[in-house]
């Protein structure tokens, strides 16, 4: 590992010319991108297993915990992408320049440990994917998920952010292909969709999933990547307030649009699993790959099956890119990104090997994401209302009160779901 240089704002350049509105729609399409990276860690294998999950142990029951997710996740993506655009700087290093050492280094670490418990999901929904499409055994199929994201890896780099970002933008629009194809085939009921969405819960267990839930919809790793994606991206346009007010209005169609499709994808893996899956015994993915060809056909299977298989290739190669961001903010050190690689795919190649359930594993790793969440959160709602850090774009009115909130109701979510895995 080598240390980095920190790289300074330049505050007397000179201002860059806001977009104009005839040029408006040529210049959004041009700067959209990182929340659509990001937004791959919200159709990650970790939303497949625990959507499908409670879709199919609970029908409709919990759309409104995904309606309400994906919201929160809305605000926080947004803040995140701010706090980079108008300090140039990651939500990971400014953790470390505003925090005591101890601290920082304390956060870095359950940083890196939800980066593993990401990437276990990751890879094991691509071994999955390979298993159900091909019949190729988990553990190889764990080592080509491994490499094939390496390869995917390979077109991301600080200078050229942009083909990462399109090809990333690809396969987000496999995945929702994939799962949209099964939504429709399995004919879900609007009223009952519609009664999903009163808050309400059926005992410990669906509690326990709606917190794995939450945990697979607002990702920390996608808190700390979409920071620095934005303070590399927008380098230049941080100079001045109107040239910042475009930039962040950019941004906001970017995240609308992302996190749309992504919460999208998840509601229909659950209004899916509820239409198609109820009545069955579905204890993994595999399980429910087969309730689908059995109760919606082959294709519809198959299109599951493939939609999972590309979000486990694009979600490992992002969690990846998160964790090298990860480490270069809190400790000013890189890996190169073959030996990151190595390091994350450990874990989740060693569960293959011991014969471990994968479906469990995913849907235990969404659970450790929950609970790394506030960690991320509190930084991030803390810094983006510090007036000193955010001057004129500092979080005011219903946003500061929207970010506490929601801060405060996933912090409470966690405590609940420690003492649902100690009492249950």
């Amino acid at each position: 590992m080598q240390r980095v240089p920190t790289a300074a704002v330049v505050i007397g350049s000179p201002p860059r010319t806001p977009l104009r509105p005839r040029r408006r729609v040529a210049q959004v399409l041009g700067m959209i991108g990182p929340a659509f990276v990001t937004a791959i860690a919200y159709v990650d294998p970790g939303n497949v297993a625990t959507n499908v999950a409670a879709g199919a142990d609970f029908g409709y029951l919990l759309v409104w915990v995904v309606v309400a997710a994906n919201l929160v996740a809305m605000l926080i993506q947004y803040l995140s992408a701010k706090l980079g655009i108008v300090t140039g700087k990651s939500l990971a290093r400014v953790c470390r320049e505003r925090y005591s050492r101890p601290v920082s280094v304390g956060l870095w670490i359950q940083a890196e440990c939800v980066a593993v418990a990401t990437d276990l999901a990751e890879v094991l929904g691509g071994a999955i994917g390979l298993n159900l499409l091909f019949g190729v055994p988990l553990l190889p199929a764990g080592v080509i998920t491994a490499i094939l994201s390496f390869i995917i890896l390979a077109a991301s780099s600080r200078q050229r952010q942009q083909p990462f970002e399109r090809l990333i933008m690809l396969f987000l629009a496999l995945i929702l292909i994939g799962f949209l194809w099964s939504a429709i085939a399995a004919h879900p009921a609007a009223t009952e969709i519609g009664r999903g969405l009163v808050p309400r819960f059926a005992g410990s267990q669906s509690v326990l999933l709606a917190t794995g839930i939450v945990g697979a919809t607002v990702m920390p790793h996608a808190i700390y990547l979409h920071s620095a994606l934005a303070a590399d991206r927008f380098d230049d346009d941080r100079t001045s307030v109107p040239a910042r007010d475009e930039v962040l209005w950019v941004t906001r169609v970017d995240i609308v649009g992302a996190m749309t499709i992504a919460g999208l994808v998840n509601l229909m893996l659950l209004v899916a699993a509820a239409a198609a899956l109820r009545g069955f015994v579905v204890e993994t993915i595999d399980d429910a790959f087969q309730a689908l060809r059995t109760s919606l056909g082959p294709a519809a299977a198959i299109m599951f099956a493939a939609g999972l298989l590309a979000s486990g290739l694009a979600s490992s190669s992002v969690g990846t890119y998160a964790g090298s961001v990860i480490l270069d903010g809190f400790m000013e050190r890189r890996l190169p990104q073959l030996a990151r690689r190595l390091a994350t795919m450990v874990p989740a190649l060693l569960i293959l090997a011991l014969g471990v359930p994968p479906g469990q594993a995913l849907v235990a790793s969404q659970a450790a994401l929950c609970v790394g969440l506030p960690f991320a959160i509190w930084p991030l709602v803390l810094v983006t209302s510090d007036a000193k850090a955010m001057g004129v774009h500092v979080n005011r009115g219903i946003t500061a009160w929207v970010a506490t909130t929601a801060a405060v109701l996933v912090t409470v979510l966690d405590l609940v779901l420690i003492y649902l895995m100690f009492a249950t």
